[in-house]
């Protein structure tokens, strides 16, 4: 199934890598990745800093699956508001996964630092606000509950959030200061090209897993020509297509649209460039690129056909810009890119991240829902540690063993 179609304004931004480099013969390595995009590549970059040994192995050209689509908008904030994950996890373990989620952010930042990475990392406010006078009620039980947890968060009146941003919110809006966003394509690519120089990092690309079996002492796989690859530990960082490897389904697919602007003069642009999303479920999202484009997305559908997906992409690049006007109306909006794209979410908003109970060898680092890259970085810290035997908390809070509670 393709993840994406239309035109993903990274891969045009940067240029598709150049990189071709599939298994010709059997392998022996400690630990195999599947899935070379961003969560692939944070996977690698933590076990080569801790002097673990890994290769990548992906279908495709590096990072060219959803990557190659993300807006990689960064927030501390999930999809499920803290207020309501609280009444489903527990209010201990959902601060701790927003929590996570916060520190997620500037350890991304402190990767880049050290690698030497460009990829647009950029730190700016978050300006989520109601979709409807109706929601304000929300926006106080969800400033109550972060201000309960020392969580960063400033409550705006809807006259406050037009004074500050010049947005023409309908209710009121929660600020923070701490969100960023980044180029995901970029990181991904640029990480992986830093340790394949810097660690002899082994990366084979059009490279399909058709199998993955666990033994005693590790993980068998088999390619698509025959290959064997045997590695002491497998982690699957392949997003919603980790399926094929996974007993039971924990996620529900879902199509998201995205367009992209041409360049708009900075002084047309909203103070302080801030994300911008909302409480409606599906909801709409904005950010700014380095060249002062555009992005909006949203307009999520509940199917993952991509026949289907794909036919609504002219309706719906309609129904955004129609959105955005709305809420932004002295802004001289133009479209030069859509794209549309197929995304996983779970019913808890949180990833999976760990073994499935009953395997030891093989680790799931998926990052579902709106902060894959946050949950990506999360991931791949945790499993690093279940790796070397160092507790991490986090684990229990992301883990599989909450799969029978909630599914």
């Amino acid at each position: 199934m393709d993840l994406h179609s239309g035109l993903p304004y990274w891969i045009v931004r940067n240029s598709l890598l150049d990189y071709y480099h599939p298994l010709e013969n059997d392998l022996t390595t400690d630990i195999a990745i599947i899935g070379s995009g961003i969560t692939g590549a944070l996977m690698a970059h933590e076990l080569c800093r801790a002097g673990i040994e890994c290769c990548i192995i992906d279908k495709r050209s590096i990072a060219t699956g959803s990557s190659a689509a993300s807006t990689a908008l960064l927030q501390y904030e999930i999809d499920v508001p803290l207020y309501r994950m609280a009444g489903i996890i527990g209010e201990k373990n959902a601060e701790t996964a927003y929590h996570a989620c916060l520190q997620s952010i500037t350890d991304i930042k402190k990767v880049l630092e050290e690698t030497g990475v460009d990829a647009g990392y950029e730190q700016l406010p978050s300006l989520f606000y109601a979709s409807s006078p109706a929601d304000n009620k929300l926006l106080e039980q969800e400033y109550e509950m972060r201000r309960k947890h020392k969580l960063p968060v400033s409550l705006l009146k809807k006259k406050e959030a037009k004074e500050r941003f010049n947005v023409e919110t309908p209710g009121n809006a929660l600020v923070n200061e701490t969100s960023a966003q980044i180029d995901a394509y970029r990181a991904a690519t640029g990480l992986l090209t830093y340790h394949i120089k810097e660690n002899g990092l082994k990366v084979f690309t059009h490279t399909d897993i058709k199998e993955c079996t666990e033994t005693s002492d590790g993980c068998i796989m088999t390619t698509d020509k025959g290959y064997k690859i045997k590695c002491g530990y497998a982690i699957i960082a392949t997003g919603f297509e980790a399926g094929q490897f996974l007993p039971k389904v924990i996620m529900d697919l879902t199509s998201t649209y995205a367009l992209i602007s041409h360049p708009v003069a900075p002084e047309y642009l909203w103070p302080t460039h801030c994300l911008i999303w909302e409480t409606a479920d599906p909801y709409l999202y904005i950010r700014t690129t380095d060249g002062n484009r555009i992005i909006i997305g949203g307009e999520d559908e509940k199917f993952s056909d991509p026949q289907r997906r794909d036919s609504l992409l002219r309706n719906k690049t309609h129904i955004l810009e129609k959105k955005f006007r709305k809420l932004l109306p002295n802004i001289p909006f133009k479209t030069e890119m859509a794209w549309c794209g197929t995304f996983s979410t779970t019913k808890d908003g949180l990833p999976f991240i760990g073994n499935w109970p009953d395997k030891k060898r093989i680790f799931f680092d998926l990052g579902y829902g709106g902060n894959g890259i946050t949950f990506s970085m999360i991931g791949a810290q945790i499993i690093c540690h279940m790796l070397q035997g160092i507790k991490d908390e986090r684990s229990s809070v992301f883990g599989y063993k909450r799969i029978e509670k909630y599914w």
